[in-house]
């Protein structure tokens, strides 16, 4: 936490791509995140809210009752493309080839193939500017792309570059950390006795958030995060460098002894102050408004179709520097047994 709120020492700009506004630190941070968060007000999320109820209640309106799927692969990448599409005004079109390099992009993550990482990161790159030439020129009116391409609340209008970084920013990593949330939370509700009936009381948002980001930080998809040490120093007794890269490892920090006692136990009321599932300081997840809202639709879908649901098989784990599962098989059931 103290590396993750110092980034006079600890700078954010590790990586040789243009990453907006994550690789930035300082003034130029401070300006491009008060853009990009313009884009996830209370307001702006309760204008998406219809469309993503629409498109959780119409993915799970297509799983099987009678068999079981995987909550990851049928469920979680499906409904993180659809759902981040639908918010951005991509086509319907762009829903397989967004799925083949999610799937692509993953594996190369645990492969760690540079090789294969680069290929990966151009061709995701050609997406994004298909959808971003056709509204060059635009009012800001037609979608929520249209509106970040003619944005100029900077002053000036966006570069290319910084138009495509930030919709990577929004898309590349947010579709598959979606995916691998929805497979952490269904491995709970089929897994945790009494989940479901918390979840089904929507008396309370916040809540909601709280028990859905609680089993989040018992099974932390989002592992870690790099910074650069910017001046010689100490972390935790060890002398660091200046130039090193250092990691931020969230899963751990989530089940650290100290903080949570015991780190296994489900408390998401107790742990929610400390809980770290979408970071902390200048760089926290600007899009956590949205993976709340996107949670919650499609888990209220799923509690909505069945009176529960229940493990088919036995969870396959991700492998890091994935976290989360790759594989949760899970069917709808009906009848308590």
């Amino acid at each position: 936490m103290r590396i993750a709120c110092d980034p006079r020492r600890f700078s954010n700009g590790i990586s040789r791509f243009l990453q907006l506004p994550n690789g930035l630190d300082g003034d130029e941070h401070a300006r491009f995140r008060a853009l990009v968060d313009r884009y996830f007000t209370p307001a702006a999320m309760a204008e998406f809210a219809p469309a993503c109820r629409a498109v959780a209640r119409a993915l799970v309106d297509r799983l099987p009752r009678d068999r079981p799927f995987d909550a990851v692969g049928d469920l979680g990448a499906p409904f993180a493309v659809r759902a981040q599409a639908a918010w951005l005004g991509w086509p319907v079109e762009l829903e397989r080839p967004l799925l083949d390099w999610l799937a692509a992009r993953q594996e190369a993550t645990r492969t760690g193939d540079r090789e294969q990482l680069a290929a990966v990161a151009e061709s995701f790159d050609a997406i994004v500017r298909s959808v971003v030439a056709p509204r060059r020129g635009g009012d800001g009116t037609r979608d929520v792309t249209d509106r970040l391409v003619n944005d100029v609340s900077l002053g000036r209008g966006l570069e290319e570059d910084e138009i495509v970084s930030i919709l990577r920013n929004w898309t590349g990593g947010d579709l598959g950390s979606l995916a691998l949330a929805v497979g952490v939370v269904v491995h709970a509700l089929a897994t945790r006795r009494g989940l479901a009936e918390l979840l089904r009381d929507e008396s309370s948002v916040e809540r909601f958030d709280r028990a859905i980001e609680e089993c989040l930080r018992l099974e932390d998809p989002f592992v870690a995060s790099r910074r650069r040490v910017l001046e010689e120093t100490e972390v935790a007794g060890c002398p660091v460098a200046a130039g090193r890269a250092i990691s931020l490892d969230w899963a751990a920090a989530n089940r650290d002894p100290d903080v949570f006692s015991p780190p296994d136990a489900f408390e998401p009321e107790a742990n929610a102050a400390a809980n770290l599932v979408y970071g902390i300081g200048p760089h926290v997840c600007p899009g956590r408004p949205l993976a709340r809202l996107e949670l919650r639709e499609l888990v209220h879908a799923l509690l909505a179709a069945a009176p529960e649901i229940a493990l088919a098989g036995d969870p396959t784990r991700e492998l890091p520097p994935l976290g989360g599962f790759r594989a949760v098989p899970v069917r709808f059931a009906f009848s308590r047994e």
